[in-house]
């Protein structure tokens, strides 16, 4: 019997070590991926991390909580594909971007005008997913002039006190804590997957109805995440600041808002709020694919984009 625990106790050991050996290698190449591929511009509101491809009309594109300049790049071959000049700046908090304590949504638009200046870019859509909402839309606010089309995929917009509202928030709290540790993150994202789906906002019924194609697509999302620490500050960041609320009624950009009427992290309040304040917005409203609208809408989302942006470039 003493033998048999032994043997026990090496292979658990041995498992240990293996799984301390993944996890090291994968955290690993993730920092690796980062490394070295944005360019970073100074600004009066700090470092200004972003990468930018294509050509065609030029489009600004804000990842969402967890993201950075990687998910930007993702949203943007997701959503806009081929045909458009995109830059994808990562925010407060996230790879390559500075954090200042104190800072606000409006800050970082005010960094999205620095950035467009020192590209010479004079006017740009902007395609902003979950809660690269709030930035986006009030650089849309104080900076009309420089958007020529606005796309919301998603978004938080205002802030609310009701119960739904209060459990999401407690979603966004639990998610905060998992960003805060390289290996806690990546332990979760390989071993509780589905839990974590499900805490990003997404159902049952979503999750079980998605392609493996879909599937994939996600597995990039939350993949892309790793490391967490280089996005920890920011995801503390978009989990505190002050969301835009009625100051949205000043865009005067055509917007279009794409939202799930299950999402139950950025609550489909947010788009019914944003399409009754915003002058000159669509709703395009999807009945199921929660927080992954984006990755369940894909083909829908994705044709409406491109022709919604090519309709007002320029204009």
């Amino acid at each position: 019997m003493l033998t048999v625990l032994r043997w026990l106790a090496l292979t658990l050991l041995a498992a240990g070590v293996l799984v301390a050996v993944a996890g090291y290698l994968d955290i690993s190449r993730a920092y690796e991926r980062l490394d070295g591929r944005a360019r970073v511009i100074p600004s009066p509101q700090g470092a200004i991390a972003f990468t930018e491809g294509g050509s065609g009309p030029p489009v600004l594109v804000i990842h969402g909580s967890g993201g950075g300049f990687d998910q930007g790049e993702l949203i943007a071959r997701t959503v806009l594909g081929d045909g458009f000049h995109w830059i994808t700046p990562s925010r407060f908090g996230y790879p390559g971007s500075t954090f200042h304590p104190g800072a606000t949504f409006d800050d970082q638009a005010r960094a999205y005008r620095h950035l467009l200046d020192q590209l010479g870019i004079q006017k740009v859509a902007v395609v902003a997913l979950s809660h690269g909402g709030p930035s986006a839309l009030l650089f849309a606010a104080l900076f009309p002039e420089r958007v020529y089309a606005l796309v919301l995929l998603s978004c938080g917009v205002a802030s609310s006190s009701d119960p739904a509202q209060l459990q999401a928030n407690q979603s966004g709290d639990a998610l905060t804590s998992i960003f805060r540790y390289d290996p806690l993150y990546w332990g979760v994202s390989k071993v509780f997957r589905k839990p974590l789906m499900k805490l990003m906002g997404a159902s049952d019924a979503v999750i079980a109805g998605l392609t493996p194609e879909q599937l994939h697509l996600v597995d990039q999302v939350i993949d892309f995440m790793n490391p967490v620490k280089p996005r920890s500050a920011g995801v503390a960041f978009d989990n505190q600041a002050v969301m835009p609320n009625e100051r949205i009624a000043a865009i005067r950009a055509p917007t279009l808002i794409f939202h799930a009427v299950d999402d139950s992290l950025q609550l489909y309040r947010n788009a019914m709020f944003a399409a009754q304040h915003i002058p000159a917005a669509r709703l395009v409203s999807f009945e199921k694919g929660g927080h992954l609208a984006m990755v369940v809408e894909q083909a829908a989302i994705r044709a409406q984009t491109q022709a919604f942006v090519r309709e007002h470039a320029g204009g």
